[in-house]
């Protein structure tokens, strides 16, 4: 075992380096000017606090391997105790808020925490639901303490900050407990090791060419501890997290031109508000050299936006493709987007994802609604062929925590290496320049007399309309005779027109295409139920429970 092997030592090393250097810049308020106003803290500052937080947390008894659900907005305290978990060898868990109350709920119950840091309106929930929560034996308030025992952050400050190093763990030991969404499925708890994430880390500098100076705008909370790690000084967005695509533009706009930011990793959703407001109002982002989008597929305009009149000449935009048990897989820029792939895709060729980073491999399977125990190369299909896509490498997880079951349906087992290679879930192909198609989720295609039909292809096709937003594939009835309906979401400004007349224009474009000449019901939904972390993942499930019964609910002869 080697303290070298700890994440922590990350911070520590940039303390001891760049003691000085602004590690954050998190925003307290907004003046009359509509401009953010940030307080500002070095790594020294972040590293002395981290030690504090560490002997505190060691004074409540929790040590190498106890698991501390965390519950803190992204900024100081968050990243402070975070650094200090990893230093004692703690295991911090992070549960997105925005999946629900039940679904967090039911996450927390799951993994059993043994203590519990947050801010007071987490407490409170525990104090309203016991039960989920009656693993908890210790805890800490962020802020005021209420009606519950434990000690505060405030407390904590008050210790002195005597250092205290990473002890030392193996890269196979687990470092923290990230739940997934739950966009496709019940959320489940994704085991990251302190080898993957040290990898993560070292993947994603290389390829971004990120430096020391850099400054980050992470839309993403766990891309402020990237950020950190690597040495950047990171300005968190003044967002509420729980629910980003309703954040405020202009005030985004503020603090990436004012704070010189020059990288930035968020949803395609909240850039395309922040592209809306600077074209809108003539603004550009000169000090922005790369834009990283992910969580679903980016529009065209989006990257179009960017390169072409906001962002200053030669700056580029990403669209890494990944998921929580492995990121990033594939990398692919927004000019090749624009110059190669984009025409592709409006025609119903999926997706471009671009090529793998450098130590992945990507393999496409046959689509198996079952487990696979172990890899064989005759699982693979021709290139060209969609399938179910499976990726390994250096930053693969091995496990979901204390679920052996959902563990053995996405993983398969390598015999060379003995590690195991992840099902994402997804389908997609791979072209003859090894480049990556994504096509949807396998769980979401349609499965008809007539053969399989995948989302994101035949989608792409009716959102070339103007007048559409975005839109969904589902598949009436139940598989294998499903039939193929398509559900629509219409920009604001259609309203003026009839539904009538777009749906007979929709079935136009469908019909001359042969992934979507077989699909005769097109169905209107006011606004997408969508995953909060992204605001970009559609939940077709639900719109298909909703259009099965807009069907059977239909007068004869009447309007679908």
């Amino acid at each position: 075992m080697d303290d070298s092997n700890n994440v922590a030592g990350l911070l520590r090393q940039q303390a001891l380096e760049f003691p000085e250097r602004v590690a954050l810049l998190v925003p307290t308020a907004v003046n009359r000017n509509g401009e953010v106003i940030h307080t500002s803290y070095t790594f020294a500052e972040l590293e002395s606090e981290s030690n504090r937080y560490s002997n505190g947390l060691k004074s409540l008894g929790i040590s190498k391997g106890s698991k501390v659900l965390l519950m803190i907005p992204p900024g100081f305290e968050f990243v402070a105790f975070v650094f200090a978990l990893f230093k004692i060898t703690a295991v911090p868990v992070l549960i997105d808020p925005g999946m629900g109350k039940n679904s967090l709920l039911s996450c927390v119950e799951s993994v059993e925490p043994d203590a519990m840091i947050a801010v007071p309106l987490a407490h409170l929930l525990r104090v309203m639901y016991p039960h989920y929560f009656s693993s908890v034996k210790r805890q800490v308030t962020i802020g005021w303490r209420w009606l519950w025992g434990g000690k505060t952050s405030k407390q904590f400050q008050k210790l002195p900050d005597h250092e205290v190093g990473p002890e030392n763990v193996m890269l196979s030991d687990t470092a923290a407990i990230l739940f997934t969404t739950g966009s496709t499925g019940p959320a489940k708890g994704v085991v990251y090791t302190h080898g993957i994430f040290k990898a993560q880390i070292e993947m994603i500098k290389a390829h971004y060419s990120i430096t020391s100076d850099d400054r980050d705008y992470p839309i993403f909370p766990l891309f402020v501890l990237f950020g950190i790690a690597m040495g950047m000084s990171s300005v968190i967005p003044k967002i509420d997290y729980a629910s980003p695509a309703k954040s405020d533009p202009k005030v985004a706009v503020n603090q990436i031109n004012k704070q010189g930011v020059s990288i930035s990793f968020g949803s395609p959703t909240v850039w395309g508000s922040i592209c809306e407001y600077c074209i809108s109002n003539g603004i550009t982002l000169p000090s922005l050299t790369r834009v990283l989008m992910a969580g679903a597929p980016v529009p065209d305009r989006v990257h179009d936006s960017l390169l072409n009149h906001i962002l200053s000449p030669g700056a580029s935009t990403h669209t890494p493709f990944g998921a929580t048990e492995v990121l990033p897989v594939c990398d692919i820029t927004g000019r090749e987007i624009l110059d190669r792939t984009a025409a592709m895709t409006r025609i119903g060729a999926g997706t471009c994802v671009g090529r793998p980073q450098n130590g992945m491999h990507v393999r496409i399977i046959n689509i198996i609604d079952g487990p696979i125990r172990t890899w064989d190369n005759s699982l693979a299909v021709p290139t060209g062929e969609i399938g179910e896509i499976v990726v390994s490498g250096p930053i693969v997880t091995q496990e979901y925590f204390q679920l052996a079951e959902k563990t053995a349906l996405a993983k398969i087992i390598e015999a060379e290496s003995a590690l195991k290679m992840h099902r994402m879930g997804d389908a997609g192909y791979l072209d003859d320049e090894g480049r990556l198609w994504f096509c949807g989720r396998v769980k979401q295609r349609v499965i008809t007399t007539r053969g399989v039909m995948f989302t994101i292809p035949c989608e792409a096709i009716f959102n070339t309309h103007k007048d559409v937003k975005r839109s969904a594939l589902v598949g009436l009835g139940v598989a294998p005779n499903q039939t193929p309906a398509i559900i629509v979401e219409l920009k604001k400004k259609a309203n003026k027109r009839t539904r009538d007349n777009i749906r007979k224009e929709l079935l136009k474009i469908g019909s001359v295409n042969p992934k979507t000449e077989h699909i005769k019901i097109i169905l209107f939904y006011p606004e997408f139920p969508t995953d909060v972390r992204h605001n970009a993942k559609i939940f077709r499930e639900k719109l298909k429970v909703w259009a099965d019964q807009r069907i059977k609910t239909r007068e004869p002869g009447g309007e679908f």
